[in-house]
């Protein structure tokens, strides 16, 4: 499996039959570059500007905002969980979906504007997740305290924070360093904008993986 970040909350998934683009954004309207890929199918896990941009994707490929349930997209099937992008139960800002499927053997699990803790049901389906993909950034998303709790209950091999500030964005987000205290440094690996694994290669690392733009 192929994965490399576009900023954000935006990533790019692939093998050699698909690839996958989640939370795409237009760039310019959070101060970043707009994300430079060709997909076969874009997921949407909160249907606001900064994750709907299905424009900006190349090539001809299915979208699914907001999407729940399991689903088959010509060969690829991936699973729509329900959460909330608020603590109010999305009174605030809407329903969240986390989408959950597995490529190259890998099982991933990507967040996107997760606001609150997820129904235990959720969390049941969660629970040792090859790859979690979650938001640390607390803008519109959850805050530390139930950011910890959240990893702590499903207990991911692999964590993947995203949303969190870098250099030029103009949303409010925490740096990566509020969700790196209190954590060990030596667990933290920093893979560069793209990493390309196999299921074996996550026996040997299992704690945060930073992607850079």
């Amino acid at each position: 499996m192929f994965i490399r970040w576009h900023g954000y909350g935006c990533f790019e998934f692939g093998d050699d039959d698909k690839t996958i683009a989640v939370d795409p954004h237009d760039g310019k309207s959070i101060g970043v570059w707009p994300p430079a890929m060709v997909a076969d199918v874009v997921l949407v896990t909160h249907n606001s500007f900064d994750r709907n941009a299905v424009r900006t994707i190349k090539g001809i490929h299915q979208d699914f905002i907001g999407t729940l349930g399991v689903q088959d997209c010509n060969g690829f099937r991936f699973e729509g969980l329900p959460s909330f992008s608020d603590e109010q139960y999305g009174a605030q800002r809407g329903p969240n979906s986390i989408y959950l499927f597995t490529m190259d053997s890998i099982r991933v699990a990507c967040c996107g504007c997760l606001g609150d803790l997820p129904i235990p049901a959720v969390i049941e389906r969660l629970k040792g997740i090859d790859v979690l993909f979650v938001p640390v950034g607390e803008f519109g998303t959850l805050p530390m305290t139930k950011v910890n709790t959240f990893l702590a209950q499903v207990g991911a091999r692999v964590v993947v924070p995203t949303d969190f500030r870098v250099g030029g964005i103009t949303l409010p987000l925490s740096p990566l360093s509020s969700f790196m205290e209190g954590r060990s440094a030596d667990d933290f690996v920093h893979v560069g904008n793209a990493i390309e694994l196999l299921s074996d290669d996550l026996s040997e690392f299992t704690g945060y993986w930073v992607f850079d733009r």
